[in-house]
């Protein structure tokens, strides 16, 4: 018989609700280790990546898809640095990005603004809201083109 701990079980219904990385588990975990260790903290979590119920690669994955929609490459790989992934893990999720990162540029700045910037002060305001989702300099210029373009 094999019968789970109670920081197992607390793991797993952390992992059924979202992906987590193993640091930011971990971090979670710490405040629920009554009477145990940190031996038997890295034992629940090898435990369960050995299982394949913790996977950094399917973490990426989905906080890569679901932060696409709202912000840029730059935020999205600054949060998952922030939750301890692998750097190679980051580098082979990157290209898919920069893939979109225009495509998600117009969606986000068509979300917010209804008219290409009419004045120097609208259009600081447009680009410091663009970069403080994540976005590339040379990302928001070309959106600001072709909303200009598009506009005449």
């Amino acid at each position: 018989m094999n019968a789970r701990t109670p920081l197992e079980i607390r793991a797993l219904r952390m992992l059924a609700r979202r992906e987590h990385s193993r640091q930011e588990l971990e971090r979670k975990l710490v405040a629920h280790m009554e009477f145990c260790g940190m031996d038997v903290l890295a034992e629940v979590l090898d435990k369960l990546e050995q299982q394949g119920y913790l996977s950094e690669k399917r973490a990426v994955e989905q906080i890569a898809r679901t932060r696409r929609a709202r912000f840029g490459s730059h935020r999205i790989v600054h949060e998952l640095k922030a939750k301890g992934i692998d750097s190679h893990l980051i580098d082979n999720v990157l290209p898919t990005l920069k893939e979109t990162e225009l495509e998600a540029a117009l969606n986000i700045w068509s979300k917010k603004f209804d008219h290409p910037p009419v004045s120097r002060e609208e259009r600081d305001k447009q680009i410091r809201f663009m970069m403080n989702r994540g976005f590339s300099m040379e990302t928001i210029r070309q959106v600001l083109a072709k909303v200009d373009e598009a506009s005449t």
